[in-house]
């Protein structure tokens, strides 16, 4: 049987007060002002350390702050930005 909208709601609720109760100190390592910056973080972060990642994506986000300019950009000034990020080419299937 399938949840209503309003019990997927509830149970969405209590799972997010029970993670707050256990991790009340959580914070994400990625730096991200948004969940764009945070999905390509994330993306990027795979195969390499937050800490790389934080390095980068300042320029990459400068350079594209929405998904449209990302989407747009010549896929070779990406790979310029991310290089360091170790395997880009698979992460982002830009070849």
């Amino acid at each position: 049987m399938r949840e209503t909208k309003t019990q997927l709601k509830e149970r969405t609720e209590k799972i997010i007060k029970l993670l707050k109760r256990a991790h009340p100190d959580a914070k994400c390592a990625l730096n991200h002002a948004n969940a764009f910056e945070l999905l390509i973080a994330t993306i990027l972060s795979a195969q390499c350390t937050d800490e790389r990642v934080n390095q980068v994506t300042p320029a990459l986000f400068g350079r594209y702050p929405t998904a449209q300019a990302l989407a747009a950009a010549r896929p070779e000034d990406v790979e310029e930005i991310i290089r360091s990020t170790a395997k880009f080419r698979s992460q982002w299937k830009i070849y």
